[in-house]
Parts: C-alpha cells; sequence; structure tokens
C-alpha cells in the first residue's frame, strides 16, 4: 500500500517565493499557512486585501517567522489581473510556484466588466491572464511550476466554443464544470508548450475532493447544511476539511518527484484521501480542445505567452 503524503512531506521552501490565488479562506489558506510554515515567502492574491491581511495575520499566529505579502487579485476584472501581475513582477524578478486556486461556483448569471460570463471569467480567464502575465518569472526560476485547481466536476464540463459566455442560455452547474474542464485542458496545453520551448518549469493540476468552504455559499440551507462541520459524524464519510483537501495542490507543487502536465487529487473512496495521480477525463485529453481553448482564451484576454526566455533554453 503506497504511503501516505501529508503536508509534513512538503519540502524546505526557504528562499522561495509562491503565489496563491484566493489565499484568504478554505483551501487556499491552508495551502499558504502550509507553504509559509514551510519557510516560502507567499503572496496572498485576494480580491478583498482585507481579508486577505486578516488570513496573514492568522498565519503568523501560528508561524510568527512567517514571511507573507498581499497583492489585490480581482480575476474578473483583467485590468485588475495586469495590476496584480505588475506588482508581483516589481517585487519578485523570480517565482517558483504559481497557484492558481481562487474560484467560484454555481453563481447567478453575470457578466463582468470585460463582457465575460463570471464563472468562466474567474476560474479559467483570469487565471490564464495572471499566468502568462507572470511566465517570465517563473521561466527564470528553474524547476518552477504552475498548478491550477481543477475539480472531479471537470468530467460532466462540456465546452461549449459556440457559447462560451452562456448568452444563449445559462445553468450554475453547467458553466462550472466547462470551466473547471478548461483548467485541465489550459494545464495540458500550457505543459506541452514548456516543454517544446525547452523550460524546466513544469504546469500540473489538483482537484481538492468534496471540501465545505465559501464555494458552496449559493447552495441550498439544506444542502449547506448537509455539507456543514458541524454534522462531521454523519457526513464524514463523503467529505474532509479544507487541509486534506490542499494536500492535493501542495503536492503537485512541491513534490519533487511530481510530473509536468499530471493531475493530483485524493486516491481514496468518495474522493477523500490522500494525494495521489489521478487521471481526468477523455474530453480533457482531447488536444484539439486543448489548442482551440488556448487560441479563444489569448484573443479574449489580450494575454499572448512568450516560451522564449534564454535562461531556460538548453
Amino acid at each position: 500500500m503506497a504511503r501516505k503524503w501529508t503536508a509534513a512531506d512538503v519540502p524546505d521552501q526557504s528562499g522561495r517565493t509562491a503565489v496563491v490565488t484566493g489565499a484568504n479562506c478554505g483551501i487556499g489558506f491552508e495551502i499558504a499557512r502550509v507553504l509559509a510554515r514551510s519557510g516560502a515567502h507567499v503572496v496572498l492574491a485576494c480580491r478583498n486585501t482585507a481579508k486577505a491581511a486578516q488570513a496573514a495575520d492568522r498565519i503568523r499566529a501560528g508561524f510568527p517567522a512567517a514571511r507573507l505579502s498581499v497583492v489585490r487579485l480581482d480575476l474578473t476584472s483583467l485590468a485588475c489581473v495586469r495590476t496584480a501581475a505588475e506588482e508581483i513582477r516589481r517585487s519578485h524578478p523570480q517565482l517558483d510556484l504559481l497557484i492558481n486556486n481562487a474560484g467560484v461556483m454555481e453563481l447567478p448569471y453575470e457578466i463582468t466588466e470585460d463582457g465575460f460570463e463570471l464563472t468562466f471569467a474567474t476560474n479559467h480567464l483570469g487565471h490564464f491572464a495572471l499566468t502568462g502575465l507572470l511566465l517570465d518569472r517563473l521561466l527564470a526560476t528553474a524547476g518552477s511550476r504552475i498548478v491550477t485547481m481543477s475539480s472531479q466536476g471537470h468530467h460532466d464540463g462540456v465546452m461549449n466554443f459556440d457559447d462560451l459566455q452562456s448568452e444563449r442560455g445559462y445553468e450554475g452547474p453547467d458553466a462550472y464544470h466547462q470551466s473547471k474542464l478548461a483548467n485541465l485542458l489550459f494545464t495540458y496545453e500550457l505543459d506541452r508548450r514548456l516543454r517544446a520551448a525547452g523550460a524546466t518549469t513544469m504546469a500540473l493540476a489538483s482537484y481538492p475532493g468534496l471540501v465545505y468552504t465559501d464555494l458552496f455559499r449559493t447552495r441550498s440551507r439544506l444542502n449547506k447544511a448537509l455539507l456543514s462541520p458541524r454534522l462531521q459524524p454523519i457526513n464524514f464519510w463523503f467529505t474532509q476539511d479544507a487541509l486534506m483537501g490542499a494536500l492535493p495542490a501542495l503536492r503537485a507543487g512541491t513534490d519533487p518527484a511530481a510530473a509536468g502536465g499530471t493531475f493530483y487529487g485524493p486516491r481514496g473512496r468518495f474522493d477523500k484521501g490522500y494525494p495521489a495521480v489521478v487521471e481526468s477525463s477523455p474530453r480533457s485529453h482531447e488536444v484539439a480542445d486543448q489548442a482551440r481553448l488556448w487560441s479563444v482564451s489569448e484573443q479574449l484576454t489580450g494575454v499572448a505567452y512568450r516560451f522564449t526566455e534564454p535562461s531556460v533554453l538548453p
């Protein structure tokens, strides 16, 4: 039986810099906390900077030597993504780890200031733009990694390229599942392009299993009650806490044995348990869809990736 991989297995991160989006609560907070405890300088990239500052204080309360900074990042606004990326670039000539964790789920229909459907904008387009704008800093750092959070919901996802913004009809679950499929299509295409450029930077993906977080704020009262930690003796069989949910992303981001283009998730029954490499849906491996989504994402965001940094070429 394979050994359990836990937060204690995160290697020493001293001297490394990690950016974690949505780090003020839930799984993102646990990712940031573990990385900071392991010695990394962690940038908490969050929409609400007051909550991010409170999260940083909570981490410092447990680890007074933690090296933390806060950057405002609203993934629904490309202007804000560009500002956040520029602030990170000014402060950090090199980046070791970018964890694209922030996300939304099953929200009412809404269009962003850039004209995009909110779920697709937050879960995919914002992270696509942020990654591209920080790519040169990642390429300048040998062995850097980009980890994007997906979900088992991606199995139900279908890329509706003829209506990515759900203008012809919107269903919250469908939009969420499409965005989580997009996360994997993006990861696999990104890693392939990194390898083709001879870069040492890797792209990986993860999913947390079923964890009760703020993502569920739009669910019914009954649904939220059933998933609540207060019913842990009952829902123990199909939910896990935020730290366990953070482990797949932490393993993808720090395990020396991890390989680019892999997908980490809980290996146990009911999407629970310790992290291991897992398989994603056949649709996520459609090379034509990966390339098409990449092209569309560059057009929509105006962010073109450059993979030709001399420092990473053979």
